[in-house]
């Protein structure tokens, strides 16, 4: 299985969301070939703050609805915004404190999956 056009077009507006609100680290897991996951694919990325992880957070959910249409399926972690997870279906978006991300390592433990960078705007 590989990715759709759809599924493509959100991935970018899910960075371009990201990117609005300066969220670092953005890391592309692609999980079609493993046939285990709940999703097919992670974007990952990082906030230096609990109020930076919300405000990407918002910006990715209100991006997506005004660029691509569509508004996710659940979201949660807001309660204390160390890592907010959104779920569009097919695509899951982490967006974690740095401390969390290195703890929970999900590039670690889906490292048998296709893993991009995308690299961070200056």
């Amino acid at each position: 299985m590989t990715v759709t056009d759809n599924d493509s077009q959100l991935i970018q507006t899910i960075i371009e969301g990201i990117q609005e609100k300066k969220g670092t680290g953005i890391t592309h897991v692609d999980l079609h070939k493993l046939n285990v996951s709940s999703a097919q694919d992670f974007i990952i990325c990082t906030g230096k703050s609990t109020s930076q992880v919300s405000a990407i957070a918002d910006s990715v959910r209100e991006y997506v609805h005004e660029h691509y249409g569509t508004k996710p399926f659940n979201y949660d972690g807001y309660q204390n915004s160390q890592w907010i997870v959104i779920d569009y279906g097919n695509v899951f978006v982490h967006i974690f404190l740095p401390e969390s991300r290195e703890y929970y390592n999900l590039e670690g433990l889906w490292n048998d999956a296709e893993i991009k960078q995308i690299p961070d705007l200056d």
